[in-house]
């Protein structure tokens, strides 16, 4: 069981925000989690805030979840990844996604035409890299003639934000796995663990982890959980890939894939996750305080 970290920093001093960070490690790590993990939105720069804060606290496994790959180079993230893993005694999961056309070209000026290919020629890049191996590639998108001097990493799980078919081949055919969100029991069944096993078998590697994020609200009243949830994440209804996502689902609302209800409730929704294919579920707490306190409390007994 992981729990997904709070990277909304825009109102805290900076030294405040990183102490936070830590308690939110340690005690995520005290509560008996087997993982914390971190987006890369507009916060916190992931990589270096895990390497800070996952230094202090042994014993938990930290990924990102997930960092762009546009802006970053792969030998750039090669050598960030390597250099996290080693501040935190290999305990690294290094999530990546392609994020969105409305990110990567409105704001970041890169162009996002055919991602698929991007994505594929990305992991050319950064794969050997990481396992200590020179590179020397030319595609359509990249080129990287380099070698790194930091420590090799070949057993850090390098996990891509997979939903469409393509992204899904590739995260099996190439890299340990994906890293969800907003993705349901029924996308998970019908699409996505059955894409990305099958693809994981057919290039001969390890069966590949399905990392689940999902908001989770442990609470009496469901519906306006929901409704809640339907405000605080109402972005991702209107991006692409997620509304995608959500209609494999047969949801509307992102409050529609929430795991909301009480106790009872949302650990049968876990249970169900975990038959569908989710090998990893990451929770990310939501409403009152009460709730989270109450939310939390049935994740540490699971």
């Amino acid at each position: 069981m992981g729990i997904m970290l709070n990277n909304d920093v825009s109102k805290s001093r900076p030294s405040d925000a990183i102490d936070a960070l830590e308690r939110q490690v340690a005690q995520s790590a005290a509560d008996g989690f087997s993982s914390v993990w971190l987006s890369h939105i507009f916060g916190f720069d992931a990589l270096t805030a895990l390497a800070v804060v996952g230094r202090n606290v042994p014993g938990i496994e930290l990924g990102t979840a997930v960092v762009p790959t546009y802006p970053h180079h792969p030998g750039v993230l090669a050598q960030q990844a390597l250099t996290v893993n080693a501040a935190v005694g290999g305990r690294f999961a290094l999530g990546i996604g392609l994020s969105h056309k409305i990110v990567i070209e409105d704001m970041y000026g890169y162009s996002f035409d055919r991602p698929a290919r991007h994505m594929r020629e990305y992991l050319s890049v950064l794969l050997p890299l990481l396992r200590g191996e020179p590179v020397s590639f030319e595609g359509e998108t990249l080129r990287a003639n380099l070698e790194l001097s930091a420590p090799p990493a070949p057993d850090m799980p390098v996990l891509i934000a997979a939903l469409a078919p393509r992204m899904l081949k590739l995260a099996g055919a190439m890299a340990d796995g994906t890293v969800l969100w907003m993705a349901g029991r029924k996308a998970v069944a019908e699409h996505i663990a059955p894409s990305i096993t099958k693809a994981a078998e057919e290039a001969g590697r390890p069966a590949p982890r399905i990392v689940c994020a999902l908001p989770v609200c442990v609470t009496d009243d469901a519906e306006a959980a929901s409704a809640r949830a339907d405000q605080i994440f109402e972005i991702y209804g209107q991006l692409p890939s997620y509304r995608a996502v959500l209609e494999r689902e047969g949801a509307e609302r992102p409050g529609q894939v929430a795991v909301v209800g009480d106790e009872e409730t949302v650990a049968r929704r876990l249970d169900d996750l975990a038959a569908a294919g989710v090998t990893d579920f990451v929770a990310s707490p939501f409403g009152s305080a009460e709730s989270v306190a109450r939310t939390r409390e049935l994740l540490r007994s699971i």
